[in-house]
């Protein structure tokens, strides 16, 4: 019998759907169920053919129990080792060499020194540095946020560099990045998953959260839908993502990536809506179950992406459209 196991926290209406809708199809051979955890061994497994990380973002042992169990063959969505490295800054320099247009933006170091630190562990900064250069090129009205945060923590939306300032002297030890704010007239939430299967979902980030996903919405162009979508593949295959979320906002008939690291996004019928959250259910299942049936034993099973496996000779990177094992 091969299992597939959801690992997830205070959500309650995707995982129960989930279960549901992988046992609901009878495949021979594979069941779903909630993960139950009673001791964790050094590369020992967990007896999981598959597992679907919803939570070890905000729960570390969870990601030590996760890369333990990949290492004895178990393919965790998502890769759990790739998910420790990444963050949003290195997402959007990935997304410049893979051809999706991106905001301006750049990298700030902590207004405070790091715990353990002193001025002279910083010394190969510039200082102070070019602030004129990095207003110029960003412009205003921006965005300040963690380069590796979440759940719009710390986030300001900034009109001038006093208001930066002020901002930027608030945010202590947190590492910021100051992003380009795209007045935009449409946006879109995306989910992606299997590196395949795409929803694109007009939204609308300056409403209230449970209505940010809109109902009868005016239809779009099928040329800006074919762009959005292909943009979608380019970065979740770039990253590796095989359950995540990316966000276009439209400015001039462009779509920008604004937010593509979400790999654990919401998935809660509440807030996204019953024709999405079916979506999402029929789909993450179909992943999980063709996921179980490729598994082999006793090899590793996680995916990567292109970013880790696909360069040319050249070393440059190679966007491709489907995703490698």
């Amino acid at each position: 019998m091969k299992k597939i196991g959801i690992l997830f926290g205070q959500e309650n209406t995707f995982p129960q759907a989930f279960v549901e809708r992988v046992n609901s199809k009878k495949e021979n051979g594979i069941k779903a169920e909630f993960v139950k955890i009673d001791k964790v061994v050094q590369g020992e497994p967990q007896g999981y053919d598959v597992l679907i990380d919803r939570i070890s973002q905000d729960i570390p042992f969870y990601r030590g129990m996760l890369k333990n169990a990949a290492l004895s063959g178990t393919a965790v969505i998502n890769n759990p080792f790739w998910w420790s490295a990444d963050e949003k800054f290195f997402n959007n320099a990935l997304a410049t060499k893979i051809g999706v247009k991106v905001p301006k933006t750049v990298l700030l170091p902590s207004n405070q020194h790091p715990p353990d630190t002193n001025e002279y562990s910083m010394r190969n900064l510039a200082y102070p540095l070019d602030w004129e250069w990095i207003f110029s090129y960003v412009g205003f009205p921006a965005f300040f946020k963690p380069f590796a945060g979440g759940g719009w923590k710390n986030v300001y939306k900034l009109e001038n560099r006093d208001e930066f300032f002020n901002a930027y002297n608030e945010t202590g030890t947190l590492v910021m990045m100051l992003q380009e704010a795209i007045e935009f007239t449409d946006y879109f939430r995306c989910y992606c998953l299997d590196r395949n299967f795409v929803r694109i979902m007009q939204y609308d980030p300056k409403q209230p959260h449970h209505l940010r996903y809109i109902k009868n919405a005016a239809p779009v162009e099928r040329k800006m839908l074919q762009t959005i979508e292909e943009n979608v593949l380019k970065i979740n295959n770039g990253l590796g993502y095989d359950f995540n979320t990316a966000e276009f906002a439209v400015r001039d008939g462009i779509a920008y990536a604004i937010d593509f690291c979400n790999p654990a996004p919401d998935a809660d019928i509440h807030s996204v809506g019953e024709e999405n959250f079916e979506w999402v259910v029929e789909h993450a299942a179909l992943m999980a179950i063709d996921r179980a049936k490729k598994h082999i034993e006793g090899q590793n099973n996680l995916t990567w992406g292109d970013f880790i496996l696909s360069f040319t000779q050249s070393g440059k990177i190679e966007a491709n459209s489907k995703k490698n094992i």
